[in-house]
């Protein structure tokens, strides 16, 4: 599997590139970038690629680079570390393996914790739902304008909305669990 060149700006070394310029040297790096249209993509991290196609940029909010400086940078491999493979080789003879019953128990606390939490997340929720009062929560006295009630408002659908992302999360991380054991 061959790698590509990753493609990034060059903010910190656009003085460099000018002297790189100045030397006559920037016709093979202009060239290279006249090859396909670089289109710089916003989100973090802001992503500069010439692999994709105009509409998949246009999907994406990208806008072209067109003039700009631009380095391409290899990627390096990392070398594996002598340290990488002690574990590996514990790992083989048999060492370093947690006893059945050790995990057991331990899969067993993971399971009482997370229902707990689940348990209180959904009471929060459920508070949080009446309290929101179907997108029509009780008007508060410091909430005169208008605009600060509908602001408050907002605010709770997002809570409500992050809370139940919250919930889905820890029933995916309750499913992951080995079943519990009869006797729990």
């Amino acid at each position: 599997m061959t790698r590509r060149p990753t493609i990034v700006a060059a903010a910190a070394r656009a003085a460099t590139f000018t002297v790189v310029c100045a030397a006559g040297l920037a016709a093979p790096l202009s060239a290279q970038a006249q090859q396909g249209t670089v289109y710089r993509c916003p989100g973090p991290p802001v992503l500069y690629t010439d692999q994709m196609s105009a509409q998949e940029a246009k999907d994406k909010g990208c806008r072209t680079i067109e003039g700009a400086p631009i380095t391409i940078v290899q990627a390096v491999r990392p070398r594996p570390a002598a340290a990488a493979s002690a574990p590996a080789s514990a790992a083989r003879n048999g060492e370093g393996r947690v006893d059945p019953a050790q995990q057991r128990a331990r899969d067993s606390d993971a399971r009482r914790i997370l229902t707990e939490e689940l348990r209180r997340e959904e009471a929060r929720l459920a508070e949080m739902q009446r309290e929101f009062n179907n997108g029509e929560p009780e008007r508060r006295g410091d909430e005169r304008n208008y605009a600060r009630y509908l602001e408050r408002v907002a605010q709770m659908r997002a809570a409500i909305q992050r809370k139940e992302a919250d919930l889905a999360a820890i029933r995916r991380e309750l499913s992951k669990l080995p079943p519990a054991s009869p006797g729990h």
